[in-house]
């Protein structure tokens, strides 16, 4: 096992940053209960409302009141489909008759939003899944054939977890709000990588997550465009306006606002310096292993999201042979890890099983030096030699 260790996995988790590790720290005393009036619990309830300026500012909303604090990206999406779930049902279960009660979503979406959407279809909604090419590109054209005036709600992911591919989600929206239907986007992996303004892309929702811009784990956000509906996933108390019941997770909301405010002001360099990182990354593996295939939109791509197939090697046997030494990568999405099944992602977009598992995703992020890449460059040709020296697969 190699003593050096390179971290090339930020899509499926960020670490802390040292300036909101200090801030966290630094609000460790601050124990009152957000909910209480006396002072302890107005300082507390003060951090929160920080936090949620910071994440509104982030996102570009125009009232902080806008964002709902959630557990992750997990909760807020599944909390916008139960919402479409009440509007689209009658209070005996049955789907209302000649109302809005058709989904329409993606092929390659996250599997909370993919499993979300299936759940509705068991209830009697109506669910199209739209195609992607094979960039991963949603068809806009496809996306115009299905909406219709029983058209209730599209949701359409920003940036793809697995291959980085940005959909044109403004151009997207419009398409939708024209139709009358209600508009979700999730955005985790987009948020604090590229800009991202609610405002200028004309969701009604809009999901993001702490951990993913280095900031804790357990924490997230959902933005709600005021006026557009919201019923509770988590009934209780009156914590978030009615709308997430549960008392506040004061160290992980501050912690989040700490990470959106450094996002805000950094993205704009993290565009410049990581996009170069995985140029650098590509252009290399292209030139030092041959027949290999690169996955994802060639410009209209996330700076920091690499995703490879490697032909003749195993992804699991690649990803366990640069663990030994010492580069931390995956095969596809975190929350797919302990699934045998070849990435749903990559399926769509045309790469067969047997290529599908012999994919790897690199993702970089702030931390990751030039050093780093070169010693990426220099283990895994030969790890990739081996393997397929070894297989059985012509």
């Amino acid at each position: 096992m190699s003593k050096r260790r390179v971290y090339i996995d930020y899509n499926a988790t960020t670490p802390l940053k040292q300036e909101v590790k200090a801030a966290i720290i630094a609000d460790l005393d601050i124990y009152g209960n957000a909910s209480s009036l006396h002072a302890p619990g107005r300082l507390a309830h003060g951090r929160v409302e920080e936090a949620r300026q910071a994440v509104a500012n982030l996102l570009g909303a125009a009232e902080p009141a806008e964002v709902i604090f959630t557990s992750g990206g997990s909760e807020s999406n599944n909390t916008v489909f139960q919402t479409m779930r009440g509007l689209g049902l009658e209070p005996d279960g049955r789907v209302r008759r000649g109302g809005r009660s058709e989904i329409i979503t993606t092929a390659i979406e996250h599997p909370c939003v993919l499993n979300s959407a299936k759940f509705l279809e068991t209830l009697g909604f109506r669910v199209t899944f739209l195609p992607v090419d094979e960039y991963g590109k949603v068809s806009v054209g496809a996306l115009k054939n299905a909406l219709n005036e029983k058209t209730l709600f599209v949701s359409v992911m920003m940036a793809n977890n697995e291959i980085g591919t940005v959909q044109d989600i403004r151009e997207i929206a419009a398409l939708v709000k024209n139709a009358g239907a209600w508009m979700h986007t999730d955005a985790v992996q987009a948020v604090g990588k590229i800009p991202v303004s609610v405002e200028e892309l004309g969701v009604d929702y809009l999901t993001v997550s702490a951990h993913k811009i280095y900031g804790p784990k357990g924490v997230g956000g959902l933005y709600v465009k005021k006026g557009a509906p919201l019923s509770p996933l988590i009934h209780g108390g009156h914590q978030e306006d009615g709308f997430r019941a549960g008392t506040y997770n004061n160290i992980g909301i501050l912690g989040f606002g700490k990470a959106a405010e450094l996002a805000a002001a950094e993205v704009s360099r993290y565009g410049r310096e990581i996009s170069g990182f995985r140029t650098k990354l590509r252009d290399g593996l292209l030139e030092k292993v041959p027949n290999i295939k690169v996955n994802g939109h060639p410009a209209d791509v996330l700076p920091n999201t690499l995703n490879v197939s490697f032909p003749g090697a195993e992804g699991e046997a690649i990803l366990l042979s640069l663990d030994i030494m010492g580069i931390e990568v995956s095969t596809g999405s975190a929350c797919a890890s302990g699934s045998l099944d070849p990435s749903h992602v990559l399926l769509a977009i045309g790469v067969g099983p047997e290529l599908a598992h012999g994919s790897i995703r690199f993702s970089l992020g702030w931390g990751i030096t030039a050093d780093d890449i070169d010693y990426v460059l220099e283990t895994l040709p030969p790890i990739i030699q081996r393997l397929r020296s070894m297989s059985t697969v012509k």
